[in-house]
């Protein structure tokens, strides 16, 4: 009975973490379609989704010591570089810097290991022109369901009062 238990600690205590290296693809999601409403426009019938909150096409870089996921958000034609945002992976607090249309706005994020998923917490303070200043957090769980199969799933914390929401994606490496 303790060679069992010595060998399930063994098992547990020897799995490394999984790698998320590579260049993936997000799945196109699946919509049930949804019938259009009388003097509604078809697109405001189609239901949203916010999904990773990464790019559609995106690369992962991971070490032992952290994980970076770089994606391109502007067009070639904005001479922006691709969005770059990197997680320690030793349970420290990161900084990221985004400059979009409003600014500087600083991501402070962790990164832990549950198991061989990685579930990253970010929090960030947005100040809006004219509006009082919030807090947001969005914390993305990543797993590999198979080498080729990586799911971002995704909670955002309710805003302003409003409700929380969970969305998952599927990205293919490739």
């Amino acid at each position: 009975m303790l060679l069992v238990i010595a060998l399930l600690l063994f098992a547990t205590f020897s799995q490394s973490p999984a790698d998320f290296s590579g260049r993936w693809t997000l799945d196109a999601p699946v919509v049930a379609p949804r019938p259009a409403v009388p003097g509604t426009p078809a697109a405001a019938a189609a239901p949203g989704d916010m999904g990773s909150g990464w790019g559609s096409s995106l690369t992962i870089a991971q070490d032992a010591t952290r994980l970076s996921v770089e994606y391109v958000f502007f067009s070639r034609y904005d001479a922006q570089p691709p969005l770059t945002f990197v997680y320690p992976l030793d349970g420290s607090e990161g900084k990221n810097v985004v400059s979009m249309g409003r600014g500087e706005q600083i991501e402070l994020s962790r990164a832990r290991w549950d198991g061989k998923a990685l579930t990253i917490t970010t929090i960030s303070r947005v100040a809006d022109r004219g509006a009082k200043p919030f807090t947001t957090e969005v914390t993305r769980k990543l797993w590999l369901e198979s080498p080729t199969t990586m799911i971002v799933e995704v909670t955002r914390a309710g805003v302003l009062g409003g409700p929380s929401s969970t969305t998952r994606s599927v990205y293919r490496k490739g």
